[in-house]
């Protein structure tokens, strides 16, 4: 029994008392009242352009799980005030604001998001401690990185050479198929049967390449819960990028057949259904990968036993199981 009191659970140790809980209401709520302009920006986005950012929406609860996954790290960690997170936390709001009232060069969602997740940063430092930030870097990053949408022009940077080769795997498979296809720059022709040329624009019209974000988002979740070794996640994230090419050219080949049948298929609301529908077999792409890449090499039989509680997130320092030594 005293035993028992001396030395807590972990799990005993994850219930805060009610007034942290009450605190960490308040200060969630002044952290959205702070950047409400950018938060409800990031959810217009994403209702407004579904296909392109409307996983952004799902990021926070991802971030929420990877939390609750380090629920008794943290909980053995604690919790302590550390005033050094001020900094941040003023250099974070600071930044923002010059982003709203600032020069219009500055005026921009992506630039409003580096205050945000520094701001965010300082606060966990700040009420958390150096501990704590240990175990939610990750998710905070996790967090600022997928949470957001990228701005076109940043966006075009990364993916115009994915989408060149995008619009050249498209234009083989589409003729090997016998459809009579040409290709100028990023845009496919298909020839109708009325004798019609019907435009399939990769950058415009399929602008698939801006899932992006959204596969490697699903590629880093997959590989932190689900891996065990950082080469393995970091081979599972890579994998991401030839993920997202195979099925964007998968996406336009179903559009040139498509546009076969109806050109207006191609276009509009149901484009962009066509896009979500292609995320199913993506994740399950995924999944085959994650095997792959789970079981290419047998780990040593000291890594085995070291491991057989099975693979968990940042197992490299994962908790012991909960009979073991602390």
């Amino acid at each position: 029994m005293a035993d028992a009191v001396a030395n807590p659970s972990p799990e005993s140790r994850l219930a805060p008392a009610g007034g942290a809980i009450a605190g960490g209401v308040v200060v969630t709520l002044l952290f959205v009242a702070v950047f409400w302009d950018f938060f409800e920006r990031q959810v217009r986005f994403a209702f407004e352009y579904p296909s392109d950012w409307g996983h952004t929406l799902v990021i926070p609860a991802i971030a929420g799980w990877f939390v609750w996954l380090r629920r008794q790290e943290l909980a053995r960690t604690g919790i302590r005030t550390v005033w050094l997170g001020f900094l941040p936390v003023v250099l974070g709001v600071a930044w923002y604001s010059v982003c709203v009232f600032g020069p219009q060069v500055l005026h921009h969602h992506n630039l409003r998001a580096a205050g945000v997740g520094l701001t965010l940063l300082g606060t966990v430092l700040l009420f958390c401690g150096w501990g704590a930030l240990r175990w939610l870097l990750f998710p905070i990053c996790y967090l600022v990185l997928f949470g957001q949408t990228i701005s076109d022009r940043f966006m075009e940077i990364i993916t115009q050479e994915l989408q060149d080769i995008t619009a050249v795997g498209a234009e083989a498979i589409l003729a090997v198929s016998g459809i009579e296809v040409t290709r100028e720059g990023n845009t496919i022709f298909v020839l109708l049967a009325n004798g019609d040329m019907h435009p399939l624009n990769i950058a415009q019209a399929c602008s698939g390449m801006r899932t992006l974000m959204a596969f490697m988002a699903l590629g880093v979740a997959m590989a932190y819960t689900g891996l065990s070794r950082w080469w393995q996640r970091g081979l599972l994230v890579a994998l991401g990028i030839p993920v997202a090419i195979v099925v964007n050219v998968l996406r336009v080949i179903t559009l040139g057949y498509l546009s076969l049948h109806d050109p207006a298929l191609a276009a509009g609301d149901f484009h962009s259904f066509i896009g979500l529908v292609w995320l199913i077999p993506a994740f399950v792409i995924f999944l085959g990968l994650l095997w792959v890449v789970r079981n290419v090499v047998v780990e040593p039989a000291e890594d085995e036993d070291a491991e057989g509680a099975g693979p968990g997130p940042g197992s490299g320092t994962a908790a012991p199981a909960a009979g073991g030594a602390s």
